[in-house]
């Protein structure tokens, strides 16, 4: 097993296991650090990524899972491993497909603007959420993008509402779900080359079903009802707490900032809760006074003073017509 080093390129042309091991304490500063192991080959291996040494050891001896997992590992030539920042240690086994095969492995710490964005999606989702809610702009672009990105999931949802639970065709279409799926993470991971060779149809694609989503929103139209509205508000700021809690490395830095923004999006209700409290606390730290008792003088003067007062207010009342 050979140990990796940040920034030190290891290379081979055989089948061969490494790992790293993480001594770094993570800092605030590495909110956005991202530490990755690159495989980069002149020809496609295939890269398994376990914890330690022990499941190393693991893949070495023959069974089912690991036969069948072998097939579906994807073969790349240029191959990427995201290590933890609170990993302790991350191991991986290259294995050669075709002879002749010169590959190499480094390790990289750095900030990762990904990361970054990421987080600030979040923070614009939480933030803005009732506003977006709203946006017809919104609306519009996010139903478009929805279309182009799972049009054959919608195809694949409409054509299981025509057929019968008990049809073999059924069968076919719950496949197909997992098809499309693997279909969209694929394109996705392509898409720099597939629109350097296609961008032809790629951009026939973005347009006929860009406007076939932007005629189904519009068929329907924006969002009036009220509660609709609250409930895709309170989605959108879901999303923007998952985002930020994604995008930030460190879990009690990403947890102390989501409370902030809970508590700065509701202010007045923590300040008002505050109050009643501080208002409840000094109720209870006063002491009752007994009332004072009037003397006997006081007694005789109040008596007169009150009897005057009725007196006048009796004559008055006589003498008005």
């Amino acid at each position: 097993v050979v140990m990796l080093q940040e920034s030190e390129v290891h290379n081979s042309n055989h089948r061969q296991q490494f790992c790293y091991k993480n001594v770094l304490i993570p800092k605030w500063h590495d909110v956005w650090t991202r530490i990755q192991i690159r495989v980069n080959s002149s020809k496609l291996v295939r890269v398994t990524q376990v914890e330690n040494e022990e499941k190393l050891k693991e893949l070495e001896q023959f069974s089912i899972w690991n036969f069948f997992s072998s097939f579906l590992k994807e073969k790349l030539n240029d191959t990427y491993v995201n290590v933890g920042l609170y990993s302790p240690k991350t191991c991986l086994k290259v294995e050669i497909i075709e002879e002749d095969t010169q590959y190499n492995v480094t390790v990289t710490r750095r900030f990762d603007p990904k990361l970054f964005f990421i987080f600030l999606l979040g923070l614009v989702l939480f933030f803005c959420g009732d506003l977006l809610s709203r946006s017809q702009i919104f609306y519009y672009s996010t139903g478009m993008s929805v279309g182009i990105a799972a049009s054959l999931l919608i195809v694949i949802f409409v054509l299981s509402k025509f057929m019968p639970k008990k049809s073999p065709i059924y069968v076919i279409l719950v496949g197909g779900w997992s098809f499309s799926l693997y279909l969209i993470q694929l394109v996705l991971k392509n898409l720099q080359e597939i629109w350097r060779c296609y961008w032809q149809y790629l951009l026939s694609y973005v347009l006929t079903v860009g406007f076939i989503s932007f005629a189904v929103c519009y068929k329907y139209g924006p969002l009036e009802n009220e509660r609709s509205i609250n409930l895709l508000t309170w989605t959108l700021q879901l999303m923007g707490l998952f985002f930020m809690y994604s995008g930030i490395q460190i879990p009690h830095i990403a947890l102390a900032i989501i409370i902030i923004a809970l508590c700065t999006k509701n202010l007045e209700y923590p300040i008002q809760w505050l109050f009643i409290t501080y208002r409840k606390m000094c109720k209870a730290a006063e002491k009752t006074v007994p009332p004072r008792l009037l003397t006997e003088e006081e007694y005789r003067i109040q008596g007169e003073v009150e009897t005057r007062k009725a007196l006048e207010e009796l004559r008055e009342y006589c003498n008005s017509p």
